[in-house]
């Protein structure tokens, strides 16, 4: 593995100094130690009609507090603060803003997140949804909206539906944020500034390749501790100045972990419209980096060894030398920046540089 960054020298002073930058104990801590340390006007960005839509730091930490009164609202919170008793919110989406901001704010009220690929067959589905005793759930779209509304009568303990995007009928997550209030949003405060960092923030079910799904207990210690030890050992120094592209699913630990490294480091995150827009995305965005997994970069390559072998000519040039970006790009490092092609985390993933430094792109809109 190949670590390189002109700024940092491998003294294990400066671990210990990198271990200590980040100074809260709670995921959501993330937001308020950004907007205090470096805020940014493009905290978060997705794809909107066409347009790169940014949300600031101020605009994330207003949405999630807004999200968590409403969830307030509806009686959604800790209870007694134990795994068994305090409510579950489950969410299956892509990648978007929306998902961070549902994270933020089911953390503030003492709920626990159950998130859940997209792709997750209907079978699984109700049964995560019956073994968690989910309450509500926020869905992306018309297809996930219709994939759990069938499964409803089936799940008991669900009571509601909001929906990311607009749908005619569904409940609108923006329902919610309009229902706080200021006494619901000081509650909201008062509740997060109790949770300890032992309090359970997420469960994540597995696959259920071996049997059935079974959910992983992830506390918010267990989560910043790998935060804090990633920006320390990669390194993940604080790089306001910096962009990356995600679209590995935040529904998997691997990259919601990656999220928080980025979130405390003031890494601004655009989202990649789908899998297929990958290469137009990067393009627009001209990320610092992005992570990702060798089996996508396998299906990338695929996809160009298949069209070039269609091409004849100049164009058959230009697909090879696509080709070999794609082979050096799971092998090389982008020295010139410091950013490093490989595993923050010891899984089987990697930090792939982007194509253009910061310094010679301009601002998104």
């Amino acid at each position: 593995m190949t670590i390189s960054h002109p700024k940092l020298l491998f003294h294990p002073a400066n671990f210990i100094i990198l271990a200590m930058m980040i100074q809260p104990k709670r995921l959501f801590d993330a937001v308020a130690y950004q907007q205090e340390k470096f805020p940014k006007p493009d905290m978060l960005a997705s794809k909107v009609d066409g347009n790169w839509k940014p949300y600031s730091t101020a605009a994330v930490q207003e949405n999630a507090l807004r999200l968590a009164a409403g969830l307030l609202a509806l009686g959604v919170g800790g209870n007694d603060f134990t795994p068994e008793g305090a409510d579950k919110i489950a969410i299956i989406s892509n990648n978007r803003p929306e998902w961070i901001f549902t994270d933020l704010a089911v953390q503030q009220t003492g709920a626990v997140l159950v998130p859940l690929y997209p792709t997750t067959n209907p079978l699984e589905v109700k049964f995560i949804l019956n073994d968690a005793a989910v309450k509500y759930i926020f869905v992306s779209s018309q297809e996930m909206y219709d994939k759990i509304n069938e499964l409803r009568p089936e799940v008991p303990s669900l009571k509601g539906i909001f929906s990311f995007d607009k749908l005619p009928g569904v409940q609108h997550w923006s329902e919610l944020t309009a229902s706080a209030t200021p006494e619901l949003e000081a509650k909201v405060k008062e509740v997060a500034a109790g949770i300890p960092e032992e309090h359970l923030a997420t469960i994540i079910y597995t696959s259920g390749t071996t049997g059935t799904p079974k959910g992983v207990m992830l506390t918010h210690k267990n989560i910043v501790s790998n935060v804090k030890f990633s920006k320390a050992s990669f390194p993940f120094p604080d790089a306001p100045e910096t962009r990356v592209l995600s679209f590995l699913p935040l529904n998997h630990i691997f990259e919601k972990t990656v999220t928080y490294i980025y979130l405390f480091s003031g890494i601004s995150i655009y989202y990649a419209e789908s899998m297929d827009k990958i290469a137009d995305n990067l393009r627009e965005v001209k990320p610092d980096g992005f992570t990702t997994v060798p089996r996508l970069l396998e299906k990338v390559y695929e996809k160009i060894m298949s069209k070039g072998n269609e091409l004849t000519g100049i164009k058959r040039g230009s697909s090879s030398g696509q080709l070999r970006w794609v082979s050096n790009t799971t092998t090389t490092s982008a020295a010139a920046r410091g950013i490093t092609c490989s595993s923050p985390l010891p899984i089987n993933s990697s930090l792939i540089s982007g194509a253009t430094p910061s310094a010679e792109r301009s601002p998104l809109s």
